[in-house]
């Protein structure tokens, strides 16, 4: 089988989509490439951000839920979204920009030994800009040019992700047994893992923690997508999650990539998803975004979807 390559995106939740398009395209300056709905509850935004072409590594998805109340934190959960940087001096010209915007931002310091910059949404989603010390980063992942981030500091996309358990070897031996990621290092912030050693476009970072599980709400993180290349393989990964005794739902076709979803011993919700066939299956590069893109199977509900939502402009 061969060795996953990274995460695909990583899925939130947001209370308002117009304020979560605001936040995520003039203020991170990320492209908003798919603008579709949930396909299991078509009456919520799921709003896709990313690089150019919303390449796999490069997209923070958000499903609108206008009664989503405050995220309770807790354990058993996805705490924190790691995103790329070109140099140190990017992480000061985050620093200075989130001052001038009041972002919530702490100072320049390390994470996971890296330079690091923590910083916060709107809705108090935990995110850290990391320092990418100008390593080459995949050849599909192309900047988004149409801001007004200058090109030097633009946001190149997801590094380290943190997940915070109760019981931290379950998600460690998932990660190591299963998926063939490696530990690169343990210490007292927690284990960190990479599914290609060397690589932190695939890292994820397990702490633990006792008491209660988070409560999610605006702002919190749903679902983590790893990486697979075709669906010859999501189907054998299907198969060696259920030998686990772990509950899959089987091979789930979303139109834009293939998916199964399922979860760890301690609660953690994963998806498995194919790099193709991609954003670009219902749209050209130029237009990626900009008008509200159902697959086929919500087509005929276009005037009822349509009616329910609220614009984002």
């Amino acid at each position: 089988m061969n060795k996953l390559s990274g995460h695909h995106h990583i899925s939130m939740l947001t209370k308002n989509g117009r304020q979560n398009n605001h936040f995520y395209t003039k203020i991170l300056g990320l492209r908003r490439v798919k603008k579709t709905v949930n396909q299991d509850s078509p009456s919520m935004y799921h709003l896709f951000y990313g690089d150019l072409t919303g390449s796999a590594g490069t997209e923070l998805t958000f499903f609108e839920m206008p009664v989503a109340g405050r995220t309770v934190r807790g354990t058993n959960a996805i705490t924190r979204i790691g995103l790329l940087v070109p140099s140190y001096e990017s992480l000061h010209y985050w620093k200075g920009r989130f001052q001038e915007l009041e972002v919530e931002h702490s100072d320049i310091t390390t994470y996971a030994g890296k330079d690091a910059l923590f910083f916060e949404d709107h809705e108090g989603l935990r995110m850290v800009l990391l320092n990418h010390h100008g390593q080459e980063t995949p050849t599909q992942w192309q900047p988004w040019e149409g801001n007004e981030i200058p090109e030097e500091h633009r946001i190149l996309g997801m590094g380290t992700v943190e997940i915070t358990v109760r019981y931290l070897q379950r998600t460690v031996n998932l990660l190591q047994d299963l998926f063939h990621y490696t530990v690169v290092a343990e210490n007292d912030q927690g284990t960190v893992l990479q599914s290609i050693e060397g690589e932190v476009l695939g890292e994820i970072l397990v702490k633990e923690l006792e008491g209660p599980s988070e409560k999610p709400g605006k702002g919190s993180i749903h679902h983590l997508a790893i990486r697979v290349a075709t669906v010859e393989e999501l189907q054998e990964w299907d198969t060696k999650i259920k030998e686990l005794g772990l509950t899959s739902t089987g091979v789930v076709d979303r139109y834009y990539f293939q998916s199964l979803y399922f979860r760890d011993r301690n609660g953690i919700l994963f998806e498995m998803a194919t790099d193709g066939p991609g954003f670009t299956v219902d749209s050209t590069v130029d237009e990626l975004g900009k008008e509200l893109d159902l697959p086929p199977f919500l087509e005929e509900k276009r005037a009822e979807i349509e009616a329910i939502l609220e614009p984002l402009e």
